[in-house]
Parts: C-alpha cells; sequence; structure tokens
C-alpha cells in the first residue's frame, strides 16, 4: 500500500476502509475516556489498578502508532504536527510517556496532572463529526456580536456591584466593589449560591432586577448563535435551480452548479 493510498484512509472517510479506520479509532477513543473516568473512582482504581495500567499501555501503543502513521504519510508532517488535531493527538499520548521519567514520591502530583491530560484524547470526537465545523463557523459568524453582548453584560455586572456596595456596606458581606460583582454575576447568571443575600429593601429590589435582567439575557447568546447557523444553511441553497443542499456542498446535487466560496 503507497502513501497515498494509506492517507486517503487515514485522512478522510470517502472509501471504505477509511469509514472503517475510523470507527475503530472512535472505540478505541470511547474506551479510552471510559478507562480514565472509571480509574479516577477510587474503589474502583484501586482495586484494579494492574487493569487499568494495562488498558493505558495497550491504548497509549496504539494512539502512538497511529500519531506516528499519520506524520509519516503527510505530505507536510511539519504542518500536521503544529496544526490543533496534531496538538491533541501529542497531548493524547505524551502523558503516559512523561509518567516513566518522574520517578520521585515529590513528582506524584505533577504525575497526576499529566495523566490528566489523558482526557484530550476525547477532543479527537471532534473529527468524525462534521457538523462540528459547521458549529464552528457557526461561531466565529457571531462571535463579533458575542463580543458586543458580553461587553454590555460586562457592565451590567459593574453597575449593579457597585450600587449593591453602595446599598449594602461592607457589614453585610460586601466588602468591596469586586465583591459586589461578583454577587452580580452569581445572581445574573442564575447560579445563586447564597454566600452573600441582600439585607436592605434596596438590595432586595436590585437582587429582584438583577434576576429578572438574568433570565432576559441568557436567551440573548442561543438567539445569535442560532440566526448564524440559520444563515449557513442558507448559503448553499442554489440560485440556479433553488434547490437546497448540505451547507457543506460545493457543488448543486441538482444541476451542478458551484457555489461561491
Amino acid at each position: 500500500m503507497t502513501k497515498s493510498q494509506l492517507y486517503r484512509i487515514v485522512f478522510r472517510t470517502d472509501t471504505k476502509p477509511g469509514r472503517q479506520f475510523d470507527i475503530v479509532l472512535l472505540w478505541l477513543i470511547l474506551l479510552s475516556a471510559l478507562a480514565v473516568i472509571i480509574e479516577s473512582v477510587p474503589e474502583i482504581g484501586n482495586k484494579h489498578a494492574l487493569l487499568f495500567h494495562s488498558v493505558e499501555w495497550v491504548m497509549t501503543i496504539l494512539f502512538t502508532i497511529e500519531y506516528v502513521t499519520r506524520i509519516w504519510i503527510s505530505p507536510k508532517p511539519l504542518k500536521y504536527i503544529f496544526s490543533f488535531w496534531g496538538l491533541v493527538d501529542f497531548l493524547s499520548i505524551i502523558p503516559t510517556y512523561a509518567s516513566l521519567f518522574f520517578f520521585s514520591y515529590h513528582y506524584f502530583i505533577i504525575i497526576r496532572i499529566f495523566r490528566l491530560l489523558r482526557v484530550f484524547r476525547i477532543l479527537k470526537l471532534g473529527r468524525f463529526n462534521s457538523e462540528s465545523i459547521f458549529l464552528i463557523k457557526a461561531l466565529k459568524s457571531s462571535m463579533h456580536k458575542l463580543s458586543v453582548f458580553l461587553m454590555a453584560v460586562f457592565a451590567i455586572v459593574i453597575i449593579m456591584g457597585t450600587i449593591m456596595y453602595v446599598a449594602e456596606g461592607g457589614e453585610k458581606g460586601y466588602t468591596s466593589i469586586p465583591q459586589g460583582i461578583y454577587w452580580a454575576i452569581v445572581t445574573i447568571t442564575t447560579v445563586g449560591y447564597g454566600d452573600m443575600v441582600p439585607q436592605t429593601a434596596i438590595g432586595k429590589i436590585i437582587s429582584s432586577v438583577a434576576m429578572i435582567t438574568g433570565y432576559a439575557i441568557i436567551a440573548v447568546p442561543t438567539g445569535i448563535i442560532t440566526v448564524e447557523m440559520t444563515k449557513s444553511n442558507q448559503k448553499n441553497k442554489c440560485l440556479r435551480c433553488d434547490k437546497a443542499n448540505d451547507w457543506n456542498a460545493r457543488y448543486c446535487n441538482n444541476c451542478g452548479h458551484q457555489f461561491p466560496e
């Protein structure tokens, strides 16, 4: 098998072997992520430490073979290595190898931090879902509107936090404007920890306004992104035959007309 044939199987899904490779890789990723999650339960992880250790090394070796293969068959290896998925693939295997070089008890915490990076493997699932690209495009298109929205929310939070600091005072827990801003964020996002509660009538009125404001603004980002997703879908409606096509289609499935980039 030539490099070009192997490249088509590993990096693309337009062939039966390519789809089979993706399915196998998908199950390996899910199994690896599940093993990491279950191992974190002390009662299970300590009892079956050898089993999880063996599974981890088997998965690491398999993903290492995949990573090296992708580098070998890539027309531009450095481009793949420093790409987003290349870095994710690297981060998914490096923690296990890094743990070999830390034998001292003092480095135990560092080893655990490295091992936590194994959950990066689950990010590899994104390459199997073309709809994730569609969502990313919608997020990029709505970034400017979302930025303006977040700036407006930030201004509201500062104003409400400052007013609450003045209205309640330090003896009620609002010892500074940042503390008031923290309260405003918790209230507007409807989290409501309850560690800071207004006592005065003015404070309760401000809290009521903040709660209502929170419910009003929570749906705004969803609406912005939904509009951009709808626009993205409409971009692939053929102007020649007026037929709907997939959002990622380059040519009309009905008349063959090429869509503008």
